[in-house]
Formats: structure tokens, C-alpha cells, sequence
């Protein structure tokens, strides 16, 4: 059994906004898979289904970013998971552009708070994680008002993209092909490349 859990802020004031690209993504998969995402466990709002014949929880943290460890914690222990390869959490991105993805097998939080709290709570930085580009935060933005910003219409069809190639590098994970996931995802393109494409 896997754990795909998605990383946001809980409120209707912050749905579509930078900070909760995870929680975007965990609806995706739950409208793909036919996943009702309803049920309240752990700090966290769950459904259980199947992704390609591969047991799963999708799970949205009650938490608030900065705390999501204190869901995702309780959510590994209550379901007794490896949390190196039974677990993936899908975040935000400042540092890629919007769209872009990473597939991590495990590493630092980067600055993100979120995980900051998810490896503080595991004592662990050996987890999965797909990261989610939603752009670099201008020069004079506060960083906070920025991640809970929302996004432009040019972002828009880009963020939409983003969420459809985490859906994709989920399902490789979820068959045990990470590695591939990495391969076709963590190429790094520039805005100038981008435009020239």
C-alpha cells in the first residue's frame, strides 16, 4: 500500500493558489481514479482506491503547510507504511519554473516548510516526493504573499500541464519505476529553451 499525500493549506481562501499545487494534485488523481476523497483520519482528509492495481491512500493534510508532518506522521504509523517506498508527497516549487517537475527519491526540504515539518515528524529524509515548479518568486514580493498568491492566465495551462506530468511520474512510482520517473522528468529547461520550443 501506498501513501500519496499532497501538500496545502486547508481553507477555501487558499484553493488554487501557489501553496496548494499538492492538494491540486491529489484531486486529479482522485477524478482519475474514480477516488472519493472524503473521509477525515489522521489530521488529514483521505480515500483509499486503486491506482493500476496498486493499493493506495491519497491524503490532503487538515494541517496547514507548515505542519504537515503532524498528518502525514500519524497517516504512515496508522497504516504501517516503509516510508522510503511506500510513501510519495507531492509539493510546491519555488525554484522551478511553473510546470516543471522533479521526482526525488529523498533529500533536503529546499527551504520548503512543509517538508521541513513532514522530515522533522518522520526523522527522515528518505521519502519520495514530486515537486511542483509554480515559478520564482519576483524580486521585493514578501515570499509568503507570493506562495499563497494565485496564478496568472498565462500560468494557468502550464500549472495544468505540471499537475497532469505528476499525475504520470505518480503512476511510474507506483509501479516501482522512480528511476524512470526521474529520468523523464528532471531535465532542468530554461524559460528562453521553453520559449524557443
Amino acid at each position: 500500500m501506498f501513501i500519496i499525500a499532497g501538500l496545502g493549506n486547508p481553507k477555501k481562501e487558499y484553493d488554487n493558489t501557489r501553496h496548494n499545487i499538492g492538494f491540486e494534485a491529489i484531486d486529479a488523481l482522485a477524478d482519475k481514479y474514480h477516488i472519493s476523497v472524503m473521509d477525515v483520519r489522521n489530521k488529514a482528509v483521505t480515500g483509499k482506491g486503486m491506482i493500476n492495481g496498486q493499493k493506495v491512500i491519497l491524503a490532503k493534510p487538515l494541517t496547514f503547510m507548515n505542519l504537515s508532518g503532524e498528518s502525514i506522521r500519524p497517516l504512515a504509523d496508522y497504516y504501517k507504511i516503509d516510508i522510503e517506498t511506500e510513501l510519495i508527497v507531492i509539493s510546491d516549487d519555488i525554484s522551478l519554473p511553473p510546470g516543471q517537475i522533479r521526482v526525488r527519491k529523498s533529500g533536503s526540504a529546499g527551504g520548503h516548510n512543509g517538508l521541513k515539518n513532514i522530515i522533522r515528524q518522520l526523522g527522515s529524509e528518505g521519502f519520495q516526493r514530486i515537486r511542483i515548479g509554480v515559478g520564482e518568486k519576483p524580486k521585493g514580493y514578501d515570499l509568503a504573499d507570493y506562495v499563497l498568491g494565485h496564478f496568472s492566465e498565462e500560468e494557468k495551462p502550464l500549472m495544468k500541464e505540471g499537475v497532469e506530468k505528476a499525475l504520470h511520474a505518480a503512476e511510474l512510482m507506483l509501479a516501482g519505476h522512480t528511476d524512470q520517473a526521474m529520468n523523464a522528468f528532471n531535465r532542468k529547461v530554461s524559460p528562453k529553451q521553453e520559449n524557443q520550443s
